[in-house]
């Protein structure tokens, strides 16, 4: 799992409550004009009213609002100087610029990518990952783009967590893509967590939404997968004919509706193993005879 270097930390920022800036502006914003209107021939009364009109426009550049889960990074010059996450109307110093990241829930399904699993056999594999930003800070400034970054670390995961793993039919206890789904989603989660980290994102979900061959084995894989369903079903089969045999074989000697010797248990054997393994009905035949002439 790779983790990188976080530089960054988000910090509750400094801002005032925006309802009561927007009422003082407004209020200078009138006030100036009429202040002017009442002694257009005064100039102190003319440069209080530009400035209080001017002032109140000032104020009003300041204002933002905030919706739930969203956040307001707040600059100064270039520098970092905290983040607002209070929803509704918000006001800064207008000289401190602002940029605004939602921290809602995102989905993200990956594009198909053909890699080779544990065994070198090429195969398509895409996830469906569920991330949000949990800090603002590092998401906006420890990378370039934190969405594109997250999409490069989803597919950089994927092929990771390909090359660990069979596609199916692994040794002994060992984990394939195709059967131990929840095994493996949990390692990709794990994985995309450590990653996605320097970009302040938190990982809620990491699931496989498509696994399959490349196209140029799927055939061979098929009848692969074919021969051995038809083998186990044939060793089922076999286990049960023999469990039924060897019941049929007690039941007799108990009940004692006959008496076999050892030839003619093991022609009674073969005769029952070929009628319950066989792959058509069995064909009635009428001995006339003895089994032994």
């Amino acid at each position: 799992m790779k983790e990188f270097e976080t530089r960054s930390a988000e910090t509750p920022a400094k801002t005032a409550n925006g309802l009561w800036m927007l009422l003082l502006g407004l209020a200078l914003v009138v006030a100036g004009p009429l202040s002017i209107i009442q002694n257009p021939e005064e100039p102190m009364q003319l440069a209080s009213g530009v400035a209080a009109a001017l002032l109140g426009g000032f104020i009003l550049c300041g204002l933002y609002s905030l919706q739930p889960n969203e956040a307001m990074a707040i600059l100064l010059f270039g520098a970092y100087r905290g983040t607002d996450r209070k929803t509704g109307l918000r006001w800064v110093l207008p000289w401190y610029s602002r940029k605004k990241i939602s921290l809602r829930v995102r989905n993200l399904t990956s594009d198909k990518l053909k890699v080779n699993d544990k065994r070198g056999n090429p195969i398509e594999i895409a996830a469906n990952v569920v991330w949000r930003v949990e800090d603002s800070a590092q998401a906006l400034f420890d990378v370039d783009d934190f969405q594109e970054f997250v999409n490069i670390q989803v597919d950089t995961g994927l092929r990771d967590l390909a090359s660990h793993y069979a596609y199916d039919h692994g040794e002994e206890h060992e984990l394939t893509l195709r059967a131990d789904a929840e095994d493996v989603a949990a390692r990709l989660r794990e994985e995309l967590v450590g990653r996605v980290k320097v970009a302040g994102v938190v990982v809620d979900e990491a699931r496989l939404a498509h696994l399959a061959y490349a196209p140029e084995i799927a055939g061979a894989m098929l009848k692969r997968q074919q021969a051995e369903a038809v083998l186990a079903a044939r060793r089922l089969i076999v286990k049960g004919a023999v469990g039924m045999v060897e019941s049929a074989l007690t039941d007799l000697g108990e009940r004692q509706v006959v008496e076999l010797d050892e030839d003619r248990k093991a022609a009674m054997v073969s005769n029952l193993l070929v009628v319950l393994c066989a792959d058509r009905e069995a064909q009635p035949v009428v001995n006339t005879g003895t089994l032994y002439g």
